[in-house]
C-alpha cells in the first residue's frame, strides 16, 4: 500500500492546477452582437470584454489533446481513445475542431450522455422513482433533437395514452403526492428559481420573491393528482394561504413575473361536479387508462403563459444558464436556481443575448450546445500561467475543473483499461457498439459513486473504493486478453510501457519526470513485472488527472 501511495504522490503533482474560487466579475461594457452572429463569437465577444474590463490575463487556449479530452467528456460522456487523440492531434485541418463536435454530436453517444444530464438536471436530489421510463423518454426526445420548449410542454402535459411520450410523466408523478415540492421543483428546474423561500412569508433578502409568487404558481399545478398510476388533473380547485399579516387569502394563478391568469374555476366544487368527477375517475381508474383532461387545465395555462412574450425570458435563460454551467463549470447566474434581481449575471448582456438567440432558433438544444463548446472561452487552458493570482472563475479567463459525473468516470476507467488497439480500424457503427459495450459494463461500478455537486469532494466512499477496493483492481486491472495491461505484458522495455500506459489513461506522452520515476519504480520488481505496471496504471487512473475534466 505504501508504494501505491507514493506513486500515486508522483502523479499528483503532475495533475492540473485547479484555480481558486473568487468573486464575481465586473459586468462588460455594454456591447451590441448582431442577432445573426454565431453563437460562439458572440460569446467570446462578451467574455473578452468583460476580461479587459476586470484587467486579468486570461489563461492560454488548451492544448489539442487537452481539447478532444474535455469534447469527448462533455458530449459523450467518456475519454477518448488514443486513436482518437492521435488522429486529432495529427490533423491540420482549421476546422478540425468543428469537425469533431459535428461528428460528436451526431453519435449516439451524445444522445446517452446528455439524456442522462438532462435527467440529473431535473431530478438533482437522486429521486430516481420512475427514472428508467422518463431517462427513455429524455433519450427519445434528445435524440430527435425536440425543442426545449416541446419538452417542457411534453413534461408537464404528458400524453400517457402515447407508448412513446408517456415516460414524460414521471416527473410530475414522482411529485404529485406534495404540490410544494412540484410547485418549487417546477420552478427551479424550468425557470431557474427557488420560490420556496416564499412558502411561509416573502423572501427575507429578494423582493421579487413572494408569497403571492410562490402560492400562484402552485395554483397552476395543485389540482393535479395521481388516479390509479395516471396523471388526473380536477377543473377546479382553490388555493389558500395565510399571509405573516392580514387575513387568510386566495391565490391566483400567477406566473413568476406576476403575470395572473383569470380562473372562473378556482371556487369550491359542488356536490353534483364532485360526484360527476368521482364516477369518471373510477371509470378511468377500473380501466387502467388515463383520466380525461379538464375543460380548463392549470398546467396548459402555465406552459402558455410561461412560453408567451417576456415571461419567455425565465425560460429560455433558464435554458441558457443551465448549459453554460454544464460545459464551463459556472453559471453565468450562480447557483442556477437563484435568477433574480438581487443575484446578478456575471455578462448580464451575454445572458440576455443567449436567451434571444435560443427563443429565436426555437429552442435548439444542439444548437446552443455546439456553440458554446466552440467558443475560445470554453477551450482557455484550466492551467494559469500568468504571474498574477488566478482570475476569477466568474471571468471565464482560465478554464475550471469539472468533476466527472459517476458514469463518465466509470467508463473512463473501462475505456483505459481496454488495448486501445482493439478500437482501431472498426467502422463507425462497430465503434459506437464498442463504446456503448464499455458504458453498460460500467454501470454498476458507477452506482458505487456519489453525483458530485459544485462544491465537489472525493467523499469517503469513494476513497476507499479507489485506494483499496478488490471492485476496482477485479473490474478493470486485469491482464487478460484484450487488455491495457494484458498489452503491457507483451512490451519488453519499462520505457515503452510507461508511454503506453500514460497514453492510453490520459491521452498525453509522459514527462521526462513522470518517465523516470515510473520507470524506477518498475525496474525495482525484476520478475514482479506484471504487478508493477499494474500498480503503475491504478496509481493513473485513480490520481486527480484522471478524475476531472480539465
Amino acid at each position: 500500500m505504501r508504494l501505491r501511495l507514493l506513486l500515486l504522490l508522483a502523479c499528483c503533482v503532475l495533475a492540473p492546477t485547479t484555480a481558486r474560487t473568487a468573486d464575481r466579475a465586473p459586468a462588460p461594457r455594454a456591447l451590441v452582437a448582431p442577432a445573426s452572429a454565431p453563437i460562439e463569437q458572440v460569446i467570446d465577444q462578451f467574455v473578452d470584454a468583460a476580461i479587459v474590463e476586470a484587467n486579468v490575463i486570461p489563461a492560454g487556449q488548451a492544448d489539442d489533446a487537452t481539447v478532444i479530452r474535455r469534447l469527448t467528456l462533455d458530449l459523450v460522456g467518456r475519454i477518448p481513445t488514443a486513436g482518437e487523440v492521435d488522429a486529432y492531434v495529427k490533423s491540420k485541418g482549421a476546422d478540425k475542431r468543428a469537425k469533431l463536435v459535428d461528428r460528436l454530436i451526431a453519435s449516439p453517444g451524445f444522445v446517452r450522455h446528455q439524456a442522462a444530464l438532462f435527467d440529473i438536471m431535473l431530478n438533482p436530489e437522486g429521486d430516481r422513482r420512475g427514472s428508467g421510463e422518463f431517462r427513455t423518454y429524455l433519450t427519445d426526445a434528445l435524440k430527435e433533437n425536440r425543442p426545449w420548449d416541446q419538452i417542457f410542454r411534453e413534461v408537464m402535459l404528458p400524453n400517457e395514452s402515447d407508448p412513446k411520450l408517456k415516460g414524460a410523466a414521471a416527473f410530475l408523478r414522482g411529485r404529485v403526492s406534495d404540490a410544494d415540492k412540484l410547485t418549487a421543483d417546477v420552478s427551479v428546474a424550468f425557470f431557474g428559481v427557488n420560490v420556496s423561500c416564499a412558502q411561509c412569508h416573502n423572501h427575507p433578502h429578494v423582493e421579487d420573491w413572494t408569497q403571492d409568487h410562490f402560492y400562484g404558481m402552485k395554483a397552476f399545478l395543485a389540482r393535479t393528482f395521481d388516479n390509479g398510476g395516471f396523471l388526473g388533473e380536477r377543473g377546479y380547485g382553490v388555493i389558500k394561504y395565510k399571509p405573516t399579516k392580514g387575513p387568510e387569502r386566495t391565490a391566483k394563478m400567477m406566473f413568476l413575473t406576476g403575470a395572473s391568469v383569470e380562473d372562473a374555476n378556482a371556487k369550491d366544487p359542488g356536490a353534483a361536479e364532485m360526484k360527476a368527477e368521482k364516477d369518471a375517475l373510477d371509470k378511468a381508474k377500473a380501466a387502467k387508462t388515463p383520466p380525461p383532461p379538464p375543460k380548463f387545465s392549470g398546467r396548459a395555462k402555465l406552459v402558455e403563459v410561461a412560453l408567451k412574450g417576456e415571461n419567455a425570458e425565465y425560460f429560455a435563460r433558464s435554458l441558457s444558464n443551465r448549459l453554460w454551467h454544464r460545459f464551463l463549470g459556472t453559471g453565468l447566474v450562480s447557483p442556477l436556481d437563484q435568477m433574480h434581481s438581487e443575484n446578478r449575471s456575471s455578462h448580464p448582456e451575454l445572458l440576455a443575448w443567449l436567451a434571444r438567440d435560443t427563443a429565436t432558433s426555437g429552442y435548439d438544444i444542439n444548437r446552443l450546445i455546439r456553440g458554446i463548446v466552440l467558443s475560445k472561452a470554453y477551450s482557455r487552458s484550466s492551467r494559469y500561467e500568468g504571474s498574477e493570482s488566478t482570475p476569477p472563475f466568474k471571468t471565464f479567463a482560465v478554464g475550471r475543473l469539472k468533476p466527472m459525473t459517476p458514469q463518465q468516470l466509470a467508463t473512463a476507467l473501462k475505456i483505459a483499461s481496454t488495448d486501445p488497439a482493439s478500437f482501431d480500424g472498426l467502422k463507425p457503427a462497430e465503434f459506437e457498439t464498442k463504446v456503448e459495450q464499455a458504458e453498460s459494463a460500467a454501470r454498476g461500478f458507477a452506482a458505487l459513486i456519489a453525483q458530485p455537486t459544485d462544491n465537489f469532494q472525493i467523499g469517503v466512499g469513494e476513497a476507499l473504493l479507489f485506494s483499496n477496493g478488490d471492485r476496482l483492481m477485479k473490474e478493470f486491472l486485469t491482464d487478460g486478453a484484450g487488455t491495457t495491461l494484458g498489452r503491457a505484458k507483451l512490451m519488453k522495455e519499462p520505457k515503452e510501457v510507461v508511454e503506453f500506459l500514460v497514453k492510453t489513461a490520459y491521452g498525453r506522452a509522459a514527462t521526462e519526470t513522470e518517465a523516470k520515476a515510473l520507470v524506477g519504480f518498475i525496474e525495482k520488481r525484476k520478475g514482479r513485472e506484471a504487478e508493477a505496471y499494474r500498480h503503475v496504471l491504478w496509481a493513473l487512473v485513480t490520481a486527480p488527472e484522471f478524475r476531472f475534466s480539465y
